[in-house]
């Protein structure tokens, strides 16, 4: 393959790019290699730097002969483990496979950067390496919620960048989610939802309410559409396409909703095992089963953006196996292809712009009215 870039050559067609970190999974590198044969089958466009330890993943690619063409590996000794600190790693983990993997794209080598590593490591390597846009306070990581809606999943964040969130950072994780959505999940105007206690406007602490006025005077401008405060059971829902929370609150309904699909899909099978009757019923429901299981795979659903940043982040889940591997790829290169950062940073400018506008067209306006002076 070519060193890595993404622009397109005479004659050629065009190569998306991605830099992925072998070694920070649970499954380790077989399963990260998998993931990547897999990914290269389906897109014929991908290419791939792949970071770890040669003596580990030379074998690993040997085994996979359509790999040698579209895969350059670079060595990398270190592993940033579960157990690491993220101050740890910006101090001493400029050898490791995660470092290395942020440093493709900071480079421009690659479109976009994939891990399975410990999240707090590389939210801060990102941060360190990447640095954030131009007037974002708080990066947020968005994920894909399975949902009713035809697309089939809705967008939240932030799901743990940050566990604080003001009304300006409300403001810009719709901004981001919006633009998110409408290039991951092709929604020209996507509807977004501040999560809440309830839809009425006078629940909620202060903070939220102020963030709920914001988004309304903001909405056209951010290229959304506010449709006020949700509750939690509008997130798997058909009424919005974008959940807005803090990181905190965003991170307990995750791991709440992954938890509850594993204990659904748990009870169904231990239904239908329990017995000779339970398992004819089974055989004669195999293909409703099955479709009811490929809906809720969290797997489909794999990857976690690092939005805010001048580069794309994909984390995968630290238990990924090939397929959840495969679909956080596909989900990088979708990006990459859509250019995700720079409509952020567009969206991002058009609401500076327009707060300006107003502090300089009313100059005694307050952010409750419509002023994002912090953004």
């Amino acid at each position: 393959m070519s060193s890595g870039s993404n622009t397109p050559v005479a004659g050629k067609t065009a190569r998306i790019v991605i830099s992925v970190d072998a070694m920070g999974g649970d499954k380790g590198p077989a399963a990260v290699v998998a993931g990547i044969s897999d990914s290269i089958r389906r897109l014929p466009d991908l290419d791939i730097i792949l970071h770890g330890d040669e003596s580990v993943l030379r074998p690993l690619l040997g085994s996979e002969p359509a790999l040698a063409a579209r895969v350059a590996l670079r060595h990398s000794a270190g592993v940033v483990t579960m157990e690491d600190k993220p101050a740890q790693v910006m101090r001493h983990g400029q050898d490791t496979s995660m470092w290395a993997a942020i440093n493709s794209v900071r480079d421009g080598e690659a479109a976009a950067a994939v891990s399975c590593g410990n999240t707090g490591a590389l939210m801060a390597v990102s941060m360190l390496r990447l640095r954030k846009l131009p007037g974002i306070n708080r990066p947020a990581i968005a994920c894909l919620w399975p949902s009713r809606n035809p697309g089939g999943f809705n967008v939240m964040l932030d799901v743990g960048a940050d566990v604080k969130a003001d009304p300006s950072d409300l403001l810009q994780y719709a901004v981001m989610g919006a633009a998110y959505a409408a290039n991951g999940l092709s929604i020209p105007r996507p509807r977004v939802g501040l999560l809440n206690v309830g839809t009425e406007d006078h629940k909620g602490r202060a903070g939220l309410k102020e963030a709920n006025e914001i988004l309304a005077a903001q909405a056209t401008t951010g290229g959304f559409t506010h449709v006020g405060f949700i509750e939690g059971g509008d997130i798997p829902g058909s009424s919005v396409d974008v959940i807005v929370t803090d990181g905190f609150t965003g991170n307990v309904a995750l791991k709440t909703g992954e938890g509850t699909a594993k204990l659904v899909t748990d009870r169904l099978r231990e239904a239908f095992t329990t017995g000779v009757v339970a398992k004819f019923a089974a055989l004669l429901a195999m293909r409703s089963l099955k479709r009811f299981q490929h809906r809720i795979d969290p797997r489909r659903a794999n990857g976690g953006v690092f939005l805010g940043l001048k580069g794309t982040v994909v984390k995968s889940h630290g238990g990924s196996d090939a397929t959840g591997i495969a679909a956080a790829i596909g989900l990088a290169h979708r990006l990459a292809v859509t250019g995700l950062t720079d409509r952020i940073a567009a969206r991002l400018a058009s609401i500076e712009a327009a707060g300006q506008d107003s502090r300089s067209g009313a100059p005694g306006e307050d952010a409750g009215t419509g002023s994002v002076s912090s953004v």
